[in-house]
């Protein structure tokens, strides 16, 4: 994959009237492919890029600031970022609390569990099944209202439900399906697991797609991140980024 260090992210090209750097935030747990540490410390991912591209094509100066995934809503309201790209849905529910820019990409949810066992991602397959999902997630929110038989277990991040999967301590996961793609392709998720099937749509809870958080009544700085995406958009970049990391458009409908 290309990897974009956290250094280019940092250091984006500003307009000369820009007085403070934006403070896009970035969930600080491991979300590859989309960001990641690497061995040096520095953030890299699809995400990542995705955010240096945006804010230099609206001629913004951002500054990628990592945040506690179950505190990102709270530090944008609170005013410590000015913005969320962490691959967050665009729900009713959080749209009660902040805005939300256009959408960026769109990617199915599916359920991965153990090789072998008898499940699918509906109710009365995952009956019975312990499944674990990221808190303060749409994955969170759906297996609860969904999946009522079976045994929901809370991570902080998506990667220990993953390493709990890997070691028989869960029966299956339910996440993004390029997050869970990227796991399948570990020799710890070849050896142990498969995708048992896509989760129906439900909108509500799942979203419209993924979009940056912003303050309610940002309205110009909202207006820049969506010329920013329709830019990246038109001139190929996004799609060059993205050709680094998947094998087809993740942009969805």
């Amino acid at each position: 994959m290309k990897k974009l260090l956290l250094a280019t992210a940092l250091a984006l090209v500003a307009g000369a009237a820009a007085a403070n750097p934006v403070k896009v935030g970035i969930a600080a747990e491991p979300y590859p492919p989309f960001a990641s540490p690497d061995a040096a410390g520095n953030w890299v991912g699809w995400e990542v890029e995705i955010i240096g591209a945006v804010c230099a094509a609206a001629e913004m100066e951002c500054v990628i600031t990592p945040v506690a995934w179950d505190g990102i809503i709270p530090s944008l309201t609170g005013g410590q970022i000015d913005a969320i790209m962490a691959s967050m849905s665009i729900t009713e529910e959080r749209m009660q609390t902040i805005d939300f820019s256009d959408k960026y990409y769109n990617t199915p949810t599916i359920v991965v569990g153990q090789k072998g066992m008898a499940m699918d991602a509906t109710p009365e397959g995952l009956k019975g099944k312990v499944l674990g999902v990221q808190v303060s997630t749409i994955h969170q929110a759906y297996a609860q209202k969904h999946f009522p038989g079976a045994e929901i277990k809370l991570y902080q991040t998506q990667d220990e439900a993953n390493q709990d999967l890997v070691a028989g301590r869960i029966d299956a996961t339910q996440a993004d399906s390029l997050a869970l793609a990227d796991f399948l392709a570990t020799d710890g998720g070849k050896a142990c697991c498969e995708i048992k099937g896509t989760v129906a749509d439900d909108p509500a809870v799942l979203g419209l797609g993924v979009g940056v958080g912003l303050r309610k009544g940002e309205d110009a700085l909202k207006a820049k991140f969506n010329a920013g995406i329709a830019k990246i958009l038109a001139d190929g970049t996004y799609d060059r980024i993205s050709a680094g990391y998947f094998t087809s458009s993740i942009y969805g409908n």
